[in-house]
Formats: C-alpha cells, sequence, structure tokens
C-alpha cells in the first residue's frame, strides 16, 4: 500500500506540474481557469493520498475545504469571463 501512494503522490506531482506549465503559458484566460481548477482538484487528490499516507483523518477535511473553495473560485472566474470583463 505504502508503495502504491507514493506512486500516485510522484504522479500527481507531475500532473500538478504540466498543469502549472499550461497555467503559464495558456493561450487565454479560459485555458487558464480550467488549468488552476485542474490544479485545485489535484492538490485535493494529494491531501487525500497524505491522509492515507500518514493515517491522518485531518487531512481529508483540508481536501473537502480546499475542493469548495476551489469549485467557488471557479464559478466566480467563469462569471468574470461570461461578463466579457477581461
Amino acid at each position: 500500500m505504502t508503495m502504491f501512494v507514493n506512486i500516485m503522490i510522484g504522479l500527481l506531482a507531475l500532473a500538478i506540474a504540466l498543469a502549472a506549465i499550461r497555467l503559464v503559458r495558456g493561450p487565454g484566460l479560459a485555458n487558464r481557469v480550467v488549468a488552476l481548477d485542474v490544479i485545485a482538484v489535484l492538490g485535493a487528490a494529494l491531501t487525500a493520498l497524505f491522509a492515507i499516507h500518514f493515517d491522518l483523518r485531518v487531512f481529508l477535511d483540508v481536501t473537502i475545504v480546499l475542493a469548495l473553495v476551489s469549485f467557488v473560485g471557479t464559478v466566480a472566474f467563469s462569471y468574470y469571463i461570461q461578463r466579457g470583463a477581461h
């Protein structure tokens, strides 16, 4: 189980790095918003894996809060783009 969690943490870190590249190089604001949302979802998955690895349930609370804040942020960015304020 520990080896699986370590492999998954490495793969999630790689995915976050690739999404960060898209965040920086994205051709438009919509692409950057999607990349930021992907980073937040991957960060939530990473904290869930830390909860499994260290057997600490408090990380699951952090995961829920991160997912909720990410959702609200994505909705706010979408509203901003829809209004044409860029």
